[in-house]
């Protein structure tokens, strides 16, 4: 009925009369490939397993040749209408349905809570009723700008840097509009070496090179809602990137 491979795989797969998730997640790829309708691949799927399961004389449910849940072993199915999604994509190409992920707001809300434990840790180092600490964190910020950014303010950048690239639209536009003013210098010649300033401009290139992995990662997966791409692109025209 089939390519001959293809039948191959599924003669294969169903020797056992069973069709584990990662058989399923191979035929239904192999499928894909060779340009088979998926839904009526499934049909067919689904009577080979049951006519083997007779065979064999057990007393089993046939197993559903497609999963119900919006995976399908490592490919994402749409919820709204369950056509198959590449990975990265923030939105349906079939349905125009957006993919949200609540968990990926939390963690943005989580990254800047971690970088706020990170400068209260610089507060308790500066504590003055502390001898030792005041005496340490006099010499640190004496010497800061011949050392190069302290352990918190490196601390942060590594939180920063090792920070996971949103997936969502709404994600990725949240980080941006927060991360994109802090991947802008500040300051002129005269004033971009007073310690406000150069507090800020230290961190300048992580916020950047985040702010650039983002936007590379948007160009893929926006590439079919112009509107949203449009609105990335603005902000990597205020930084440069191209």
């Amino acid at each position: 009925m089939y390519n001959e491979q293809l039948e191959k795989l599924i003669e294969m797969a169903l020797m056992d009369g069973e069709l584990t998730e990662k058989e399923k997640q191979i035929l239904f790829k192999k499928a894909e490939s060779f340009g088979v309708d998926l839904d009526e691949f499934e049909m067919v799927l689904e009577a080979k397993l049951f006519e083997k399961q007779q065979s064999n004389k057990k007393v089993e449910t046939p197993v559903s040749a497609a999963p119900k849940s919006d995976k399908f072993g490592d490919v994402k199915k749409c919820p709204a209408c369950g056509a198959m999604v590449q990975s990265f994509q923030t939105k349906c190409t079939d349905c125009g349905h957006e993919f949200s992920n609540i968990e990926a707001n939390a963690s943005i809300d989580k990254l800047f809570k971690m970088l706020n434990d990170a400068e209260d840790n610089r507060k308790e180092d500066s504590d003055t009723s502390n001898p030792l600490k005041a005496i340490g964190s006099f010499y640190a910020k004496s010497f800061s700008g011949l050392t190069g950014p302290g352990k918190v303010d490196k601390k942060k950048m590594e939180i920063i840097s090792n920070f996971p690239i949103p997936t969502t639209k709404n994600d990725i536009l949240e980080f941006l509009s927060l991360a994109v003013p802090k991947a802008k210098q500040i300051g002129n010649f005269l004033t971009k070496n007073n310690p406000e300033n150069k507090a800020h401009n230290e961190f300048v290139p992580v916020w950047k090179t985040k702010c650039e992995q983002i936007i590379m990662k948007a160009k893929f997966s926006m590439k079919e809602d112009k509107k949203a791409l449009e609105e990335i692109m603005q902000y990597a025209n205020e930084l440069g990137i191209k």
